[in-house]
C-alpha cells in the first residue's frame, strides 16, 4: 500500500565545532575542513501526496521566502525523477535563519529523504546527496546522516563517532551575508589542513593527525599520542577555530557580543558556520536538561541550567542547550 502522507518529518539542526578555510578552488569556491555535528534543534516538516503534481508550501511559522530550499529541492527531485505527483509541504521552522546552523539545508534535505518514500522512488542515499550539493554545500552532510568530518565545498563526508556533548547555542537578532564573509579582507584562507585518520570513540577522538605532526613539527594543541597513534581527549575537544568568525565579527559587531557573552558564562565561545550563532561547549558531561537537575561543577561556572535561556538571554536573542545526536533520525530512510 502506497504512501498517502509523511507526518513530524524531523529536521536537525548542525553545529560546526571548528571550521578551518585550507585553500580555494580555481572557479573560487572556497576549500574547508570541519567537524559537522547534528543536535536536537529542529525544524518539524509534514507531507501529504498530491496526484496533480503541484508543490505547495506551508508555514506553520513565521513565513518562509518563497523559494526556500525545501521548495527547491522538492522541485529539483520532481524533475529529476519524472515523477507526475507533488505533494504539499508544511513547515515548522524552529531553528533560527542566518543562525550557521544549516537550517535550511537540513529542510532541504529532510524534503529530499520524504518526498523519495512518499513518491515511491527507491532513489539511494548516493543519488539523492549528488542532487542535494547541487541545491547547497551542506545539504549531502544532513542526507548522510552521521556526524562527519566534512571537507572540500561540503561533499565530502567521513563518519565521526563522537562523545555525547552538551551545547548552549545562542543568536542574537543580526544576520549576515555568508558571501560578505567569505569575500572580507580579513578571511584566512590557507589554514593548514588536517588528515582524518579514524574516529571519536570511546571517550578519546582518533580522529586528526596533521600532515605536520611529525616529530619537531607543528602540533594542535590538546593532540596527544600513544601507541596506536594520535588522538584526542573529550575535554580537549575544543581544537581548531571558526576561520569565518573574524570576519563575521568585523561585519557584526553582536557576533563578537554573543561569544563574549557565551565566554563569561561557560569559560568557552565559538561562531558555528557561516552565520551569527555562537556555542559554548559544557564541559561536564553529566549535565541535564531543562529540568534543574545541573552537575555542580557545571554550576560552578553557569547559570543554573533551568533558566536558560528565558531568564538570561539578551533581548531579541534567541537560544536553547542541545545535545549532540548519535545519527540523523532519518539514518535509515535511504538505506
Amino acid at each position: 500500500m502506497s504512501l498517502v502522507e509523511l507526518l513530524d518529518v524531523p529536521a536537525p539542526a548542525k553545529i560546526n565545532l571548528f571550521l578551518h578555510v585550507v585553500g580555494r578552488r580555481a572557479d573560487g569556491y572556497h576549500l574547508l575542513q570541519s567537524p559537522f555535528v547534528l543536535v536536537d534543534w529542529m525544524d518539524s516538516l509534514h507531507f501529504e501526496r498530491r496526484a496533480d503534481g503541484r508543490l505547495q508550501r506551508h508555514d506553520l511559522g513565521p513565513a518562509l521566502p518563497a523559494e526556500d530550499l525545501c521548495l527547491r529541492a522538492a522541485r529539483a527531485l520532481q524533475a529529476a525523477s519524472g515523477t507526475t505527483l507533488g505533494a504539499d509541504i508544511h513547515i515548522d521552522k524552529q531553528v533560527p535563519w542566518g543562525a550557521g546552523m544549516g537550517g535550511g539545508s537540513s529542510d532541504a534535505a529532510s524534503t529530499l529523504l520524504a518526498l523519495n518514500r512518499l513518491w515511491g522512488l527507491n532513489w539511494t542515499r548516493a543519488r539523492l546527496a549528488e542532487l542535494g550539493l547541487r541545491l547547497g554545500a551542506d545539504v549531502p552532510f544532513f542526507i548522510g546522516g552521521d556526524n562527519a568530518f566534512v571537507e572540500g565545498i561540503g561533499e565530502r563526508l567521513t563518519p565521526l563517532s563522537l562523545p555525547p556533548l552538551r551545547l548552549a547555542v545562542v543568536k542574537p537578532p543580526a544576520a549576515i551575508a555568508t558571501a560578505e564573509i567569505f569575500g572580507h579582507e580579513a578571511l584566512k584562507r590557507d589554514t593548514e589542513a588536517v588528515i582524518v585518520m579514524g574516529y571519536f570513540e570511546r571517550g578519546q577522538a582518533r580522529a586528526v593527525k596533521t600532515a605536520a605532526s611529525q616529530p619537531g613539527g607543528w602540533k594542535p594543541e590538546g593532540l596527544q599520542h600513544d601507541e596506536s597513534g594520535p588522538y584526542w581527549k573529550t575535554e580537549e575537544l575544543d581544537f581548531g577555530r571558526n576561520d569565518l568568525q573574524a570576519p563575521a565579527e568585523n561585519r557584526c559587531p553582536e557576533v563578537a557580543q554573543a561569544a563574549q557573552w557565551l565566554q563569561a558564562r561557560y569559560g568557552n565561545s565559538r561562531m558555528t558556520g557561516s552565520g551569527s550563532a555562537v556555542f559554548a561547549r559544557l564541559k561536564t558531561e553529566s549535565c541535564k536538561t531543562l529540568d534543574g537537575v545541573v552537575d555542580r561543577e557545571a554550576n560552578a561556572i553557569a547559570p543554573p541550567l533551568a533558566t536558560f535561556p528565558a531568564a538570561e538571554l539578551p533581548p531579541g536573542w534567541v537560544g536553547r542547550l542541545c545535545s549532540s545526536l548519535v545519527q540523523h533520525p532519518l539514518r535509515g530512510w535511504a538505506d
